[in-house]
């Protein structure tokens, strides 16, 4: 007689996200609302998807969740990701040539070697620390006389698709803008209503993007000072009336995430009261090297 062997294991199931079980992945989420921020927002109905439908995918096993990936507008995944789980997301990225992954530093290291098997190059590949302050936590600091922090209004695109641009070159990141200006300042356009800019005697000096206002908690991204505008306050000034703006309407905090080696940046945030709370990995890749050779 043969001996009987144990039953393997159910690999888990990948499957795009659809309404009827919204709930349970959100449930999923919730398990780190902190580190699954983005994703939390992407899946909330009531939020503006800016002109691009986000599409996320779910990995099943049974019928619990085990890991949620968002595929578009970024690669994004969740930060209690299992190694089968990302596995079973793999057939799905097998047509994306290039794109922005940004994650949980562990979950990228994981991914990010099983995209470069695949002949995928990194065009960036650098670490951040993300940031997150409480209420009750803010050392405030006073705005620069004279200066305003404001909504940003339509009259200000030209010089906030130059903070854009000038943002990305700092960062050693490709300019879209030399290649399609026109599509990059739409692109700019749609986050306007998400744009905070401090103003100083007719002209801007910041400008920061609350790009996640959610109840769990607002995400700031985009921080840019002119050049000839930095260490005079207007950072710390426009980043305490942010946090200001996030609390007054109930959220639990809000975060932020600095490049590795910002020295003004980390010091900034440290002393204003933000404590970091994960190491997180970005990677821009660009399509696979030819196979044949």
């Amino acid at each position: 007689m043969f001996e009987r062997q144990p039953p393997i294991a159910a690999r888990p199931r990948a499957a795009f996200l659809t309404a009827d079980v919204r709930d349970v992945v959100l449930a999923y989420l919730h398990r780190d609302a902190r580190l699954n921020l983005q994703l939390l927002d992407l899946l909330d109905p009531n939020v503006e998807s800016g002109g691009v439908e986000p599409v996320v995918l779910v990995a099943w096993e049974g019928n619990e969740v085990v890991g949620v990936a968002a595929l578009r507008p970024s690669l994004l995944f969740d930060a209690q990701l299992s190694t089968p789980a990302l596995e079973a997301f793999l057939p799905f990225l097998e047509s994306i040539d290039s794109g922005l992954l940004k994650s949980l530093d562990r979950v990228v290291d994981r991914l990010w070697a099983l995209l470069e098997e695949t002949g995928r190059r990194s065009l960036i590949d650098r670490f951040e620390t993300a940031f997150a302050i409480e209420p009750g936590q803010l050392a405030p600091a006073s705005m620069p006389a004279g200066a305003t922090l404001r909504h940003a209004v339509e009259s200000d695109l030209p010089e906030l698709v130059y903070a854009a641009r000038a943002s990305l070159r700092e960062e050693h990141r490709p300019d879209p803008g030399e290649r399609d200006l026109v599509g990059f300042e739409r692109w700019v356009r749609r986050r306007l209503a998400r744009a905070r800019v401090v103003e100083t005697r007719g002209r801007l000096a910041f400008v920061g993007y609350a790009d996640v206002r959610h109840h769990d908690g607002w995400l700031v991204q985009g921080v840019f000072t002119w050049p000839e505008m930095r260490r005079r306050g207007f950072a710390a000034a426009a980043m305490t009336g942010l946090v200001d703006e996030a609390f007054a309407t109930g959220t639990d905090h809000v975060q932020l995430a600095v490049i590795e080696g910002n020295a003004p940046g980390l010091g900034l945030y440290r002393r204003l009261g933000f404590r970091s709370f994960a190491r997180l990995r970005t990677v821009l890749f660009a399509g696979r090297a030819s196979r044949h050779r």
